[in-house]
């Protein structure tokens, strides 16, 4: 594979806004280590990628410290091999063919058929199913969704941080024994009214 810092690969590159470092184990990019002979003697070093978007065996390592300094290239470490691919190609075959084969037959499944009536009748579907045939599929059914299965008081929800606001919790108020006798709270007798003189006292 040619270099990205020129030529057709230049425009098609992509570069990643997250500085990276140099470590021990090469450069970590997408979770998978990625390695090279130069890298000895570098460790520590604050770099930047720039990659292809539909390759992602290498990547292109360039220096922070020097602007558009290209240091070099590096290889995804641990690679599986030609036969672990066939092998991982062979079983995603496999899998995408099972999972079509289910869906025709979730499809045939879904569709209601019925039979022909030549009189006016309710209609008769051509497939019946028992009890004990429905309750199966069902619990088959219950037994793949992840939302059924979901136990929500089995793990209890956490604390909130002390830094939340929380609501404030006004106590309960009984209703005075003045209020019930028919008596405003303000110590006046019932029925007479508030009267304010020129000079605003009661």
């Amino acid at each position: 594979m040619a270099r990205l810092d020129s030529g057709v690969g230049a425009g098609a590159a992509r570069r990643t806004a997250r500085v990276r470092k140099i470590t021990t184990n090469g450069i970590s990019w997408r979770r998978r280590a990625y390695i090279a002979p130069w890298m000895a003697g570098h460790v520590g070093m604050r770099v930047r990628l720039r990659y292809l978007p539909h390759y992602d065996g290498q990547i292109e390592v360039f220096s922070t410290e020097e602007r558009g300094r290209h240091l070099g290239s590096a290889y995804l470490a641990e690679a599986a091999t030609v036969e672990q691919r066939r092998a991982l190609s062979s079983v995603r075959e496999k899998k995408a063919r099972q999972l079509k084969a289910d869906l025709k037959a979730a499809e045939r499944l879904r569709k209601a058929r019925y039979t022909a009536m030549t009189t006016a009748d309710a209609p008769r579907s051509r497939r019946t199913v028992t009890s004990s045939q429905a309750e199966a599929e069902i619990a088959r059914a219950r037994g793949t969704d992840l939302a059924a299965r979901a136990l929500p008081d089995l793990i209890p929800p956490r604390e909130a941080p002390a830094s939340w606001v929380r609501p404030v919790v006004r106590p309960h108020r009984p209703a005075s024994r003045q209020a019930d006798a028919g008596q405003p709270d303000d110590g006046r007798p019932p029925g007479k009214p508030d009267v304010r003189d020129d000079s605003g006292e009661r």
